[in-house]
């Protein structure tokens, strides 16, 4: 576990940015990125094919405009992920919607903190090659991911379904 942590250290570079207009508690989500990569049963493959993490935080006019462009989606998502891998020195994106996370904390009775650090955890799973396109996928998907929520005691934020 302390090579992880000495590995993350020296390795990975996280960097998160709010191009809203919104005050976003920032701090706290880069050091529950740093809890998630470092956790020592998360796969270290996020850590062998990424130098660099960058989080950014948009609004809805925005990320509909990635997800066009991007996915060719035109609608609304909550997070968007982009593997740049060794194309550009390893570098990992995670984009998330401020708009969107307002929504799903108020439907699901939970802090705007909370929702955002939640969606963090799912877009750095969708880099270590989580998906979540069928039932089957998502359900694998949401499964690692509230065990590592439990598992970084993140659980007492909110109820686990």
């Amino acid at each position: 576990k302390n090579n992880l942590s000495a590995r993350l250290r020296t390795i990975m570079k996280i960097e998160i940015n709010n191009s809203t207009k919104d005050k976003i508690d920032l701090k706290f989500l880069e050091k529950f990125a740093k809890k998630i990569l470092s956790f020592d049963k998360f796969e270290t493959k996020i850590l062998k094919k990424f130098s660099e993490l960058s989080v950014a935080i948009v609004d809805e006019k925005k990320m509909v405009i990635l997800n066009k462009q991007y996915k060719k989606h035109n609608y609304m998502t909550d997070v968007l992920t982009f593997d740049y891998g060794l194309q550009f020195g390893g570098q990992g994106e995670i984009i998330i919607c401020l708009n969107q996370a307002k929504k799903q904390a108020k439907e699901l009775n939970h802090l705007l903190k909370e929702e955002l650090g939640i969606l963090l955890l799912h877009g750095i799973l969708h880099l270590a090659g989580y998906d979540d396109e069928t039932k089957k996928m998502r359900d694998k998907m949401f499964k690692k991911q509230n065990k590592i929520l439990k598992e970084l005691k993140f659980y007492p934020f909110f109820k686990i379904s």
